[in-house]
């Protein structure tokens, strides 16, 4: 699928310069502000490499964990963890997303991404930013990734949004890690056609999601 065009929705143009500005891309946004400056490998490195980046994938992983819990707190007697998400922001990358929620419900067993229409637990969006694609929050506990339409020309689109989405299922970034791990992200190189995860983190993974959410503790045994 090509990214190359920048008219994909007016309202996506934007939508970089939102999440730049530390605010989520509003749902349905209407008039677009204009589009954040693209950036390079070495712009997304730096910002892979941050603090800041850090902080955003825990509290990503956190809101996520919460908004699974109260699903499961509403419905005591579900059996398995599914985390839900929404693509009407993202319609360029449906493709994209679609692989990458089918290469990890099949890697792992403990959690299941499933899509809706809207809502969900997390949400994806699309548009320009120098920093990449990336996970964070909304500031008011709902989690949502960022996917840059320049970093998934240079890097294989699929590995990019697999990875992302891994965060949403508490993996850290690994950046120094070979191509054979799907968390070292941009670390390997533009060369990396690598989309799935390795044993270790498909292990930490089932981990992370044992009994629903007993591990982090914040939720409940199903």
């Amino acid at each position: 699928m090509r990214h190359s065009r920048r008219t994909v929705l007016a309202s996506a143009a934007g939508l970089g310069l939102a999440a730049a500005l530390g605010v989520l891309p509003a749902t349905s946004a209407s008039a677009a502000p204009a589009a954040a400056p693209t950036g390079s490998p070495a712009s997304y490195a730096a910002y892979e490499r941050s603090t800041e980046n850090a902080n955003a994938n825990r509290a990503f992983f956190e809101a996520v964990q919460r908004s699974v819990a109260e699903q499961r707190a509403a419905s005591p007697g579900l059996m398995a963890v599914t985390v839900t998400y929404n693509t009407r922001n993202a319609p360029s990358f449906r493709s994209q997303i679609s692989r990458s929620t089918q290469i990890w419900n099949s890697s792992v067993s403990n959690v299941k991404l499933q899509e809706v229409s809207s809502g969900g637990n997390f949400s994806y969006y699309e548009g320009n930013d120098q920093r990449g694609s990336y996970a964070s929050t909304d500031g008011h506990g709902r989690g949502y990734i960022f996917l840059d339409y320049a970093q998934n020309q240079q890097y294989n689109s699929t590995r990019v949004t697999a990875h992302e989405t891994g965060h949403v299922l508490g993996l850290p970034d690994h950046y120094s890690g070979p191509c054979s791990e799907l968390m070292s992200g941009g670390g390997p190189g533009t060369s990396c056609q690598n989309t799935n995860p390795n044993s270790a983190e498909r292990s930490r993974v089932n981990q992370l999601w044992a009994n629903g959410l007993v591990a982090s503790g914040l939720g409940t045994k199903g």
